[in-house]
């Protein structure tokens, strides 16, 4: 079935898949956003100087890690039961608002509280990942998920350089912008999104008991190579901490790195991260397959911590930073098999339990990647490595590594196979047009009727 015959089934899928991309990439801005402006505003309100603030900005991280913990899973099945165009158009309103009111509280505990609706409804990543699933082949979902993940490296180059120079003008300027960007987008996906997600596919009630986290296991556990899978995820996600923890400390301390040292280095991070998701994972999966692209990309992430943590100056640490980013061609590839094994109407469900482990990891992540660096610093250690959260990270890895080798032995790897999956959306047509087409706005190939 040609172009020719439904002229409205490719722009309608491109503004489909672009808006799915914006809403990653606007989460991803609003909180690159307030990375440099928050802490500030914390210490204005909270008082006491730096130290304090130090302690409530560590409560507000763990309490919002706590919170998205417990409310993805809400959001995938919510979008099993109900669509995912309405989760994700709730989750757009409810991030605007919540930005908003962080742009205007004036106390402390109003700020905690929208930080804490702000944990609840910018878990979008979420439902996004199932509306690709809904409407990607199978072999074409590494690639999908790629794109997807590009979508946090463009917000981590732009989000902390923007929100800095909004914060010199004004401290409460960044969240002003977040919510009208989240405004607008809630506007563009109300008039442009289509439901991905007809209501044949979707479960006959909304069940309490897999809405919860814990809940959310029993799924894992019902399908052995996606339990896992999870559990490989879970490493990757807690190895992950280790730059958000201690990066900014241990480049002061080793390199003697100042802000804006860091702050390139942070660019530089995003923009290979970038370039890695939205280039390479989509050309290499066809080539290699998704389990072959996911050992090598974490076999890169090995090393790059390994580089990292043993580096004794700041240039062999730049190093590491394109190994890093190769790391990033593993995730979507595990994501994509275990979305194989999950049912159809099962996908949103599958989303949240996977953000909810990213978020479980958060909660534990911070503290021992802290407590390590700590320790390796201390007068008081046997032995002085400072680089010992970098290698542990790359440890960790190793163990996530292992366990992939071994639970996907036996999987096939959809390099250039002929599964398919339901790759339209409904009310249009059923030919299968290549993301890649999309992505890029070239027209699709012709399908035979």
């Amino acid at each position: 079935m040609d172009q020719t015959t439904h002229p409205e089934l490719h722009p309608r899928r491109r503004a489909a898949l672009a808006f799915i991309f914006v809403t990653v990439v606007l989460d991803m801005l609003a909180f690159g956003i307030v990375i440099p402006v928050l802490p500030h505003l914390i210490e204005q309100l909270a008082g006491g100087g730096i130290s304090n603030a130090a302690w409530w900005v560590g409560v507000f991280s763990t309490v919002f890690a706590i919170v998205q913990f417990a409310f993805s899973p809400v959001q995938g099945a919510l979008s099993d039961r109900f669509g995912r165009r309405p989760v994700i158009l709730i989750s757009n309103a409810g991030l605007a608002i919540d930005f908003f009111v962080l742009a205007m509280a004036p106390t402390l505990w109003l700020l905690f509280v929208a930080r804490v609706v702000l944990g609840m409804t910018a878990a979008s990543f979420t439902t996004a990942n199932a509306y690709i699933a809904d409407i990607t082949p199978k072999e074409k979902r590494a690639a999908a998920y790629g794109i997807l993940g590009s979508a946090f490296g463009l917000g981590f180059i732009i989000g902390p350089g923007l929100g800095g120079f909004l914060g010199d003008i004004h401290l409460r300027l960044p969240f002003w912008v977040a919510g009208s960007l989240a405004a607008c987008n809630f506007l563009y996906g109300l008039f442009v999104l289509p439901e991905s997600l007809p209501k044949e596919r979707r479960t006959p009630k909304f069940e309490i008991h897999s809405a919860h986290p814990l809940g959310s296991l029993k799924l894992l556990m019902r399908y052995p190579l996606v339990l896992r899978l999870a559990v490989v995820m879970f490493l990757v996600f807690l190895s992950h901490y280790v730059l958000q923890t201690t990066f900014v400390l241990y480049a002061d301390y080793r390199y003697q790195w100042g802000p804006r040292a860091v702050g390139y280095v942070l660019m530089l991070v995003g923009a290979c991260d970038g370039l890695v998701q939205a280039v390479l994972t989509r050309k290499l999966a066809p080539i290699f397959g998704e389990r072959r692209l996911m050992l090598g990309g974490m076999l890169c992430g090995i090393g790059s911590f390994l580089v990292m943590g043993l580096a004794n100056t700041g240039a062999v640490f730049l190093l590491g930073i394109p190994l890093m980013a190769l790391w990033g061609l593993s995730q979507p590839p595990i994501q994509s098999l275990m979305t194989h094994e999950v049912d159809p109407h099962e996908q949103g469900r599958l989303q949240g339990a996977i953000s909810s482990l990213q978020s479980f990891a958060g909660i534990f992540g911070p503290f021992l990647f802290a407590q390590v660096f700590s320790f390796s610093i201390s007068p008081a250690s046997p032995f002085h490595l400072p680089g010992l959260a970098f290698v542990l990270s790359a440890v960790l890895l190793a163990i996530g590594a292992y366990i992939a080798m071994r639970a996907t032995r036996h999987v096939h790897d959809l390099a250039r196979g002929d599964e398919s999956a339901p790759n339209t959306i409904p009310g249009e047509p059923s030919s299968v047009v290549p993301l890649q087409a999309a992505i890029t706005h070239t027209e699709p190939p012709e399908q035979s009727p």
